[in-house]
């Protein structure tokens, strides 16, 4: 997958394993390795940031054990067009890496171009290193997709634990930026959006008519009145032969 060419960040920030404990912390709280230095290439925790508050800096946040980032943050490294976005804890994230899937089927819809992974349209790639592994095999390679970054600090509102909690479910974003941060897909989710009520209004029409046509049957208690009725009625004696 990697080339000549795809910088040393990149290729460590694809491979590195986030949120394991820090050795020269390790009798601390909240020790865990969820910031990314993009100058020294390493994972560092929160409590190792002094000696490197002048570099470029990434928190990795997770979700259910897949490393995601902030697409804010990664729309100034690089190309995220067509990479499926989320809403999640109000901000909008993408997966790191390709997350397994436990069985392979290929039916209709769309898929990533990659790991052929169930998307939204108009994506086409489930992760960055997906497009990644993508345009590494173009003849362009990644030279169009990488920005040059030379600030990157952490958020104003300070670091979190990173760990974003099953309750707070992972949603599709209404909209995916450009490498221009102009946001020419923003209609893109609201057109989705708009096909899926359309097809849960046609199966609502669909299961109306259904009960439509259904027999109508009368009451339980009129059908139990007219047994009572029925019985109510003088016997019949059967004719004498």
């Amino acid at each position: 997958m990697f080339s000549s060419y795809v910088p040393r960040w990149l290729q460590v920030l694809l491979t590195e394993k986030f949120f394991n404990a820090c050795i020269i912390h390790e009798d601390a709280r909240k020790n865990e390795k969820n910031i990314y230095c993009l100058d020294c290439c390493i994972s560092i925790c929160p409590r190792c940031l002094a000696p490197h508050s002048s570099h470029r800096l990434l928190q990795v946040r997770r979700y259910v054990y897949h490393d995601v980032i902030r697409l804010d943050d990664a729309t100034k490294l690089m190309d995220c067009a067509f990479v499926q976005s989320y809403i999640t804890n109000s901000a909008k994230v993408v997966f790191i890496n390709q997350r397994p899937q436990t069985r392979q089927f290929r039916g209709s819809g769309n898929f990533c171009t990659i790991c052929d992974r169930s998307l939204q349209d108009p994506y086409l790639f489930c992760s960055l290193s997906c497009k990644i592994d993508y345009l590494s095999r173009t003849e362009d390679g990644l030279s169009k997709f990488l920005f040059e970054c030379n600030y990157l600090p952490l958020p104003d509102s300070g670091l979190d634990d990173g760990l974003v909690t099953p309750d707070s479910v992972l949603e599709p974003s209404c909209s995916t930026k450009t490498s221009s941060g102009s946001g020419g897909y923003d209609e893109v989710w609201c057109r989705a959006l708009a096909c899926t009520a359309a097809t849960s209004e046609i199966v609502r029409k669909k299961r109306t008519s259904l009960t439509a046509c259904r027999p109508t049957c009368p009451p339980v208690s009129e059908v139990s009145g007219n047994l009572m009725n029925r019985r109510k009625k003088a016997p019949q004696r059967a004719p004498l032969y």
